[in-house]
Parts: C-alpha cells; structure tokens; sequence
C-alpha cells in the first residue's frame, strides 16, 4: 500500500503561490513535510495555520519572509520570537472554535498537512496523537499530505483518515517527539496537594498543560471511580488508570471511555493510546464543547494561569502584549465545569514568579495581558498558600480572598491596595 509514496519535495510540491495550508501540531508535527516546504524558494504568499508545534520552526526564518507567513492558533516555544518579532501572526481563539474556522470556510484551507499511521487492513489510517483541529483540517481541506510513520500510534475514536483521501504522501519511520513528566518543585507539589483535595470521588476531570496539573494527578490514587473529560493528559494519567482510580462509569458522555483531544508525553504514553479502545480521541469542538462538559458529573477542570488580578481577571496567554500560549481550551473547559453539577472549575498557580520577586497576585494585570478567564466566570483559584471561591463574592470580598492566598510578602502592599483603591 505504501508503494507510492514520494520524497518530501515531491509531496510538498502540491502547494501553490497564495494557499492556506494546516500543519498538524504537538507530538504529531510533520516535521519532514515542514522543512521541505521552508525549503521551497518558488512559492509567496503561503498562509500556513498551526497549533502548537514541536521542534524547529524553519518556516519563520529570515528565508522565508514573503514566501511562507505562520499563522498560529496557540503557540508553542518556537512560535513565540517570531510572534513577538512581527515575523508570524497570531489568532485569540478558543479551542472549540478551530474546527469551525476550517469546516465553514472562514479560513478556505487548500491543503492539510499530517503525521498519520500506517493504514490497517481496511486502508485506513489514524491521526494518531492528535485530532484536535486535524479532523476538521483533513475534511475540508482540497489536497492532504501526509507523513505516514510507522511509529505513530493507531487511536481510536473519531481519529479515521481513507488513504485514498491522502494525495500525496512520505514514509518514514522515527520516534514521536516526547515530553516526559518533569521533576515538580516544592511548589508545585503543595499545589497539587490543595488542588487535589477539592476533587471528589467520582469527578469527571480535565486536567491543562503543565507541572501543576500532573502535580495534582500524582496525588488522586486515592479517590474512587474518576472519569476523563479531557482536552489533553500525559504520562501521569497512565497511573492512574492503572491503579483503579480512574473507570469512567459515572460519566454521561462517553461513559466508560476516557475522553481526549490530543496527548502529549513520552513514549510510555504513546504504547499506552496505541489500539486502546478504552481512550477515545476526538475533535476539540466535541470534546471541549460546552454542552457536553456540561452533562458529566463533578466536573473538575485544572487549568493553570500567569496573573490574576484582585477582581478576579485571569490572565493565562501573556506577558503583557508578548504571547506566550493561547486561549486554548481554558475558558472552555472552566465554563463546561461551572455547568456540571457539583462541577469545580479551578485555576491553579504559583503565588510569585522571577525567583520570588515578583508577585502573580496583582492589583491590575500587566498593560497589554490578555483575560482569558473574565472575572465573572472564575471560580475557584488555588497557590501553595490555600484555596478561595470568587464566585459570588463583591470586587471587595475577592480581593481580601485573594490576597490571603498571596505570597506574605506581597500581602501587606496588595491590602493596601484595597484599601485606597
């Protein structure tokens, strides 16, 4: 079946002067597809729209000014410089709003570009790692490419590619870039241990990127009959599925499957999704609608942030007018749990930042941060100091409860702040 494939020249050469093109993102990154696409001197006007993305960004070198322009969706490492530079765009958008961008037309893909696996017996392939935006891209985009590795996982869910529908393809056969579990600080870990006390038995949880969340996910071994709503996890939800803690059995959408939108980890993770009917991977319309986070029980979404201001604003894609990430799916998820009876939406973050220098709790966000999460859909926020619930609560009664969850140092100078206004 693989016998056609072709170089990556050659695959790339489908794309035209003026296209718009998709990159699948994370773990699943085409890389070889990309650089041979930076390579190209005979193109302008490209219009390429990604997710985050891993490795090397060479489509925003110098080189490729006026021939190639990134348009991220949330950025990744990479993407940030270019960003910041003026040498890439970047789009404030919802994660459940992507596939939509892609399936209405507002953003006329022409080409999809994919790391799939290797087709089964049926001659289909998988999108393996990531569906998230990649399910829409592939349906509604003219042309696919694909980089077909034999090492990327076949998932299941709404993950299904026809290798019929691929119009050109590579073979390769390397390993998926990983991102294992880093050492938590002292932090970190009495974070996770605050947070992990507000999750209750049979919560359906959602768990964002970071050391905070996997802080929190390597001390619920102890709750009973969880469930997973998610729109990603990583390694330190392995073990828990393994020890019993996690079953499924009280959730209302997808009962008995935990539910996700794309997985980042190591290879212990990637063995894990491989043929694993019992992890469901679909688009992040579905999984980070709502609705249907709505419908689970005890929703408990754990999303991380970089500033919060003393009414509650949350900023989590900036440092001022610098991008450093995205919306994502943050409001998304912390809006479903708000729905979800007995649902607890949480934002969770250190109490300072810069070696202790700098205070996250602050009187007003840095000029330029973007409020990802309003201070009318907050709920729950959490650093190594305690745990307080804004919702409710006046200007006046959050601020006093923020700030008693402020690092002392910076406590006295904040109530001041109250105080005078």
């Amino acid at each position: 079946m693989l016998t056609r494939a072709v170089g990556p020249e050659d695959a790339v050469s489908i794309i035209a002067s003026g296209m718009r093109v998709f990159s699948h993102g994370a773990s699943a990154t085409p890389a070889p597809l990309l650089a041979a696409l930076s390579a190209r001197t005979d193109i302008e006007g490209v219009r390429l729209y990604h997710l985050h993305t891993d490795g090397p960004a060479p489509w925003t070198d110098a080189a490729c000014r006026g021939r190639i322009r990134s348009v991220s969706l949330f950025n990744g490492p990479s993407m940030r410089e270019p960003v910041h530079e003026g040498r890439a765009d970047f789009v404030p958008i919802f994660l459940s709003d992507v596939p939509g961008l892609f399936l209405s037309g507002s953003v006329a893909l022409d080409v999809a570009m994919v790391q799939v696996s290797p087709p089964d017996r049926h001659g289909y392939c998988s999108l393996g790692t990531s569906v998230d935006a990649a399910r829409a891209a592939v349906d509604s985009a003219r042309f696919v490419i694909a980089e077909i590795n034999e090492q990327m996982p076949r998932t299941h869910g709404n993950t299904a590619l026809p290798l019929d529908r691929i119009d050109a393809f590579i073979h390769s056969n390397r390993p998926l870039i990983e991102h294992p579990p880093a050492v938590e600080t002292p932090v970190e870990a009495r974070i996770g241990e605050i947070v992990a006390g507000l999750v209750e038995d049979r919560a359906t949880l959602q768990m964002g990127i970071g050391a905070i969340p996997d802080a929190v996910l390597a001390r619920l071994g102890n709750k009973r009959d969880l469930g997973i709503h998610t729109e990603m996890f990583s390694d330190r939800l392995v073990d828990l599925i393994a020890t019993g803690a996690v079953t499924n059995r009280f959730k209302q959408v997808h009962p008995g499957r935990t539910v996700t939108s794309f997985v980042m980890g190591s290879k212990r993770l990637f063995d894990f999704v491989n043929d694993n009917p019992m992890v469901e991977f679909h688009s992040c319309d579905r999984t980070n609608d709502t609705a249907l986070i709505g419908r689970n029980p005890k929703v408990t979404a754990i999303n991380s942030a970089i500033q919060i201001d003393l009414t509650g604003q949350v900023c989590a894609d900036s440092f001022g007018h610098r991008i450093y990430s995205g919306i994502g799916g943050q409001m998304d998820f912390i809006r479903g749990a708000a729905r979800s009876r007995g649902g607890k939406p949480i934002i969770a973050l250190p109490s300072t930042a810069s070696g202790g220098k700098v205070s996250r709790i602050v009187w007003e966000l840095t000029p330029g941060a973007g409020v990802v999460t309003t201070r009318g859909h907050v709920h729950w926020v959490v650093t190594e100091y305690g745990a307080v619930n804004l919702h409710g609560l006046s200007i006046r009664e959050r601020a006093e409860a923020l700030v008693s969850i402020a690092h002392p140092d910076f406590r006295a100078s904040l109530l001041q702040r109250v105080r005078t206004g």
